[in-house]
């Protein structure tokens, strides 16, 4: 019974991988990763820390069954930025083929329906959180990619589809959702870097040039023992000349939900946080896509006190 049980399982995954790859990303989830249910989605509100599901967008906006080049288990971590009057979203494809995240990005004209296009940076090894940025009119892309033991810097040769591998800014290290950010004329990077998957320890590093000598903050880890509120979910925020830095809460589980920290006091030789009043930033909602835990935001300010965040969930 268990070798027909076995014959029968590995009879329906040819089956389902012998499928054109839009066919195969509309099947249910159990014919092929029952792990992969996170999708993407757009919040709106008045305040970055006070969102709610978009009424302008019909939320998931971007699924797996969007993916039209790869065999997608799901998507998850998107990061935005507008150039002219389109914006693009960059995020994670978990390919089925190779099991690696691979990075993708989507379109839109308004910021709530959104078109995938293609993927655009895949590795032999895992790529996810693309925290994309602009510098002195290039664009830039920092992907996590721990299994490559470093942090790794890409640059647009042609937006959005051509991206060159840079250099690496850390090397020799386990970092997990990179995050980084200009301020006071230097460059700061956060990094959850736990190797035992515990999510629990968050690093700083500085440096006076992009690609120049990164050396870690003499406070860090900022975070210790400490799954709360270690791991990194998103853009680094500058607002009103104040920093905020959101974090995932991976208590009970990895990906529960967001929560914020205002950062009080940053120098090379200080550092001081405290926890926004708000507290939770986003949360699962209990049903649908998002029902079992959000961990990714990147806010942006519209106008108005208007504001638009791409963030993610798990169905």
């Amino acid at each position: 019974m268990k070798f027909l049980k076995k014959s029968i399982k590995e009879l329906h995954y040819t089956l389902v991988n012998s499928l054109p790859i839009p066919i195969v990303n509309k099947l249910p989830l159990g014919a092929l990763n029952k792990k992969g249910r996170w999708s993407i989605g757009i919040y709106s509100g008045k305040s970055p820390f006070d969102l709610a599901s978009s009424t302008s967008a019909k939320n998931p906006v971007l699924t797996r069954r969007d993916v039209s080049d790869v065999r997608a288990a799901c998507v998850a971590d998107p990061f935005m930025i507008k150039v002219g009057l389109t914006w693009f979203m960059f995020f994670e494809v978990l390919n089925q083929s190779t099991r690696r995240g691979e990075i993708a990005f989507a379109t839109s004209e308004d910021g709530a329906s959104w078109k995938y296009q293609q993927i655009v940076i895949a590795e032999p090894f895992h790529l996810s959180y693309p925290y994309v940025f602009e510098w002195k009119n290039e664009y830039y892309l920092i992907p996590e990619s721990h299994q490559a033991n470093s942090i790794r810097l890409y640059k647009a040769s042609n937006f959005p589809t051509e991206w060159s591998f840079v250099g690496n800014l850390l090397n020799d290290g386990f970092f997990v959702d990179s995050s980084i950010f200009r301020y006071a004329d230097k460059w700061w990077i956060f990094a959850e870097t736990n190797s035992h998957h515990k999510h629990d320890t968050l690093r700083l590093y500085y440096a006076e040039d992009l690609l120049g000598s990164w050396l870690e903050h003499p406070k860090s880890p900022i975070v210790r023992n400490n799954a709360h509120i270690a791991r990194p979910a998103g853009r680094v925020l500058m607002m009103n000349d104040k920093i905020f830095r959101f974090t995932q809460d991976c208590q009970p589980a990895y990906g529960t939900q967001v929560r914020a920290f205002e950062i009080t006091e940053l120098t090379t030789t200080t550092y001081q946080e405290r926890e926004i009043e708000q507290n939770l930033v986003l949360k699962p909602s209990g049903s649908g896509w998002n029902s079992g835990g959000m961990h990714h935001i990147d806010p942006h300010f519209i106008h108005d006190e208007k504001w638009i965040a791409c963030v993610d969930g798990r169905g």
